[in-house]
């Protein structure tokens, strides 16, 4: 083991004992992530439960910004929570964000459909959501700051990434209990009632895992600190009210989270949800493939976390912005030919092109959920289109024409809402989505990814490097974060850059990846959104962000 240089302090040495504290802590963590993540798995289902009043593509995106809301107020947990860590320590703040998360996550699994109690189902299923994004958003400062904190400072980063890989374990245990569920009940079961028993399981996660929590000690370094009265008075005042830390926030945010965000949820969720939603995999497969490549990529967490002791967290995290910028738009083709090799070859041999007034077009997303997008002929074309998952380009036509869907080498026009009138109008779309169905048929687009056809190797192969690049920005970013900030304000500060960039930047990047596919009709626009991010991050982080690695933590 290399020595650390005379000019760095010397952290204490861990025990067996807070060894074993610290994995008592991941393991509480581990739990939260499951919750939180288990309505990210069943966003299709979802929508079908909770989102029915509303035309399929909108209700996908609302289940997806539902999924969102609880990213959107993680920054508001991370101050209220962040300011009680820092005022009366770790553990007590452990307690109370993880009895929210679990009650707030059972009684999900109660709650009646849309079918069943109308628009009320959706405003508790958001209110839940905002309850979870609250309580996560004082977990994860909390637990990274507590096991740094019983770390020697040269091995920081191995010791933080065991909290990292919390997240993806929590994505992992959540995947393994809905894929055991399915395959009990059956799919029709499942869609109907079985997607309740995971969130209802979770009672028995939340008593187990408030009595390891309450084994735990308290930091040792806020004990001390705390005996010595150099606790913080203000935690938020001081965080945020003097530039001089301000200014470490927003670089952190900026040069380091923001694109490891990005890159960890686009790896993780976006990935899913472009297999299961646009390339047409069933869900069951599309679960199990992705639990694989967890599975085999996870301990790089810990390698990266290993590693960064040694070479630096800031090279680790940029090398990983770059790469996932480079190379995204190739791995999500290579995705869509492994996974759906059907739809990807009639795509290359027919492409489909909507020649439409551009006038005549709307965006396919419906905020208020009244649209149904049957009063223009661009938007009659686009929304069976979007409904179907299939890519298309645009052409502009002349004004005032009706619009035409060219597919290879036909092409098919729209209905003319001027003439079908009335009871007529429903007839005519029917009998148009029928020609546009059996004229994609005819060139081989696909109703749903064949489970025979697809290449499972390939599949996992290139979900896991999706995953390994999410290893490298997401390992070593708890040891960075807390090699930032001074101890007295260090639960505050890290916490507010960490969730605004995983609660903001990432938690809305499925929504809006989605709306971008739904507003131009290419299924790989919306990778547009974490590349450029990521971007954003390389070129901050390599102006901006300091080395941190060789800093002690104690003051």
């Amino acid at each position: 083991m290399a020595s650390l240089p005379n000019d760095v302090a010397k952290h204490h040495e861990a025990t067996q004992s807070e060894k074993l504290v610290i994995a008592a802590s991941s393991l509480g963590t581990v739990f939260e992530w499951y919750d939180f993540y288990l309505y990210g798995l069943l966003a299709t289902i979802i929508t079908a439960q909770f989102f029915s009043g509303v035309n399929e593509t909108t209700g996908f995106i609302f289940a997806l910004a539902a999924f969102a809301a609880g990213f959107a107020v993680r920054p508001f947990g991370a101050l209220v929570f962040g300011r009680i860590g820092d005022l009366v320590g770790r553990k007590n703040t452990f307690l109370v964000t993880m009895g929210i998360m679990g009650v707030s996550t059972f009684l999900v699994g109660l709650l009646p459909s849309y079918a069943t109690a109308g628009v009320a189902a959706p405003i508790a299923l958001v209110l839940l959501r905002l309850l979870q994004g609250l309580a996560l958003g004082g977990e994860y400062g909390g637990a990274a700051t507590y096991v740094a904190e019983h770390a020697p400072n040269h091995r920081r980063g191995l010791y933080t990434s065991f909290i990292q890989t919390t997240a993806t374990l929590g994505l992992f245990a959540a995947l393994l209990v809905v894929i055991g569920v399915r395959t009990l009940v059956g799919e029709a079961a499942f869609a109907d009632w079985g997607w309740r028993v995971p969130f209802l399981v979770s009672i028995i996660l939340l008593a187990v895992s408030m009595w390891i929590r309450l084994q735990l000690n308290e930091s040792p370094v806020f004990k001390k600190m705390k005996e010595e009265g150099r606790t913080s008075k203000a935690p938020l005042t001081e965080a945020f009210g003097q530039w001089s830390n301000l200014k470490v926030v927003i670089i952190a945010l900026v040069g380091a989270v923001a694109g490891q965000a990005v890159i960890w949820y686009t790896g993780q969720f976006y990935a899913l949800f472009f297999l299961e939603k646009t390339l047409k995999v069933d869900g069951a497969t599309t679960n199990i493939l992705t639990a694989i490549a967890l599975a085999l990529a996870t301990p790089a967490f810990v390698f990266f976390g290993w590693l960064s002791d040694r070479i630096g967290r800031k090279p680790i995290i940029l090398t990983g912005c770059l790469l996932a910028a480079l190379t995204y738009f190739p791995l999500f083709e290579a995705l869509s030919k492994a996974a759906n090799p059907a739809l990807h070859a009639a795509q290359a041999s027919a492409p489909v092109v909507v020649i439409a007034d551009p006038a005549d077009c709307s965006v396919q997303f419906d905020p208020v959920g009244r649209n149904r997008f049957d009063s223009k002929s661009c938007d009659i074309a686009k929304s069976y289109l979007a409904k179907a998952g299939i890519s298309y380009t645009n052409e502009a036509a002349p004004a005032g024409s009706v619009a035409q869907v060219r597919i290879g080498d036909m092409a098919i026009a729209s209905v003319d809402p001027d003439l079908a009138a009335g009871p007529h109008r429903g007839e005519a779309i029917a009998d148009f989505q029928g020609q546009l169905k059996a004229a994609l048929d005819a060139v081989g687009y696909p109703a749903k990814a064949d489970p025979a056809a697809i290449d499972k190797v390939m599949v996992v192969a290139i979900l896991t490097i999706l995953v390994l690049y999410v290893t490298m920005v997401y390992g070593p970013i708890a040891a960075l974060l807390v090699e930032l900030f001074p101890t007295r304000i260090r639960y505050t500060s890290m916490s507010l850059p960490y969730h605004i960039g995983n609660g903001w930047f990432g938690g809305f990047l499925p929504t809006t990846a989605f709306a971008m596919v739904a507003a131009t009709g290419d299924i790989y626009y919306g990778l547009w959104y974490p590349i450029v991010v990521a971007a954003i991050t390389l070129v901050a982080g390599l102006l901006f962000l300091p080395e941190t690695y060789r800093r002690n933590i104690d003051d």
